[in-house]
């Protein structure tokens, strides 16, 4: 493995994909590829990795085992262990397997967030109002983010406000959140609207303007990515081989590829920390736990240029 740079990363590159990517694919990965492939994203250099979701098996069998996943990730000095929580319930379980950060969704879509968790906008903000509650009790170094999702349009709903969008995001951290972030949920997004909306955010909530978690509907991922950077955004979900999507988007291709993203900034001197031969090679066992899953990404098909070289 490529020996990385001791300058600290400019940006940091939150992988999703073995929370968001795999709870979307029918198939259940076996857990030893899971572990294998997070004990790869590590070796990548990836340093905040979305390990699972605590929700009801029966509902999931994709994330029957998050409480065992998140103990081996744990065991990676220096990584941020990360696990999506949708209720009070999922964030006790998610606490006591001593994940690092939570992160919540909170839906500005009415239509949506009832489709999705079956309670409005204004209940999930009193959910994670429980949920902050919760966290000071039982481990208040624990971080809480409240991803508002379909936060540049809904399938269902159409059109979000973005007046919507906005006072929700502030709802959540007066709530308890540390932090809220905006969610492209089923790929709507352009550049233009997110440069505007992450400009609001920014403006409203100042440092506790979280993360930009852009999907690749339609093609526009990596621009809209460049648009939340330009606005000052620091953090990007995104998902390696792009896997993930929406039971909400048909058609979606899933998140923004992490190689792709990785490239991008390292190929504008924005240093992300990752090792990009080291973060395809992790492709590897995610094509093993997941035979014959479509992955995308354009850096890996196409190499690197020539002459190429990373951020120092």
């Amino acid at each position: 493995m490529t020996t990385h740079p001791a300058q600290a990363p400019e940006v940091l590159i939150s992988e999703v994909g073995p929370r968001d990517g795999l709870q979307s694919v029918k198939t259940t990965m076996p857990t030893a590829d899971k572990l294998r492939w997070i004990d790869a994203l590590v070796a990548a250099g990836v340093r905040e990795i979305e390990v699972a979701s605590f929700v009801p098996a029966r509902l999931l069998p994709q994330m029957a085992d998050a409480a065992e996943v998140v103990r081996h990730a744990l065991r990676h000095e220096g990584l941020t262990v990360m696990a999506l929580v949708p209720n009070l319930r999922g964030a006790e379980a998610a606490l006591r397997a001593g994940v690092h950060k939570l992160t919540m969704p909170v839906s500005a879509s009415r239509e949506h967030s009832l489709a999705n968790v079956r309670k409005t906008p204004e209940a999930m903000v009193d959910e994670v109002r429980a949920i902050a509650r919760l966290r000071d009790e039982l481990a208040p170094g624990v971080k809480l983010e409240a991803g508002i999702s379909t936060a540049f349009g809904c399938t269902l709903q159409g059109k979000v406000p973005e007046d919507d969008v906005i006072r929700l995001a502030a709802l959540c951290v007066a709530a308890g959140a540390d932090e809220s972030g905006l969610s492209d949920t089923v790929g709507y997004a352009n550049p233009a609207q997110v440069r505007r909306l992450f400009r609001r955010l920014r403006i409203e909530l100042g440092e506790k303007a979280g993360a930009a978690h852009m999907h690749n509907t339609r093609g526009l991922g990596l621009a809209n990515c460049l648009a939340a950077w330009e606005e000052g955004v620091r953090t990007f979900d995104s998902s390696l081989g792009g896997l993930g999507g929406c039971p909400y988007a048909p058609g979606a291709s899933g998140n923004v590829v992490t190689e792709d993203l990785v490239f991008m900034f390292e190929a504008m001197g924005v240093r992300t920390g990752i090792d990009l031969g080291d973060i395809v090679a992790a492709r590897a066992p995610l094509a093993a736990g997941l035979p014959g899953e479509p992955l995308y990404g354009m850096t890996p098909d196409a190499g690197l240029p020539k002459g190429f070289v990373p951020q120092p």
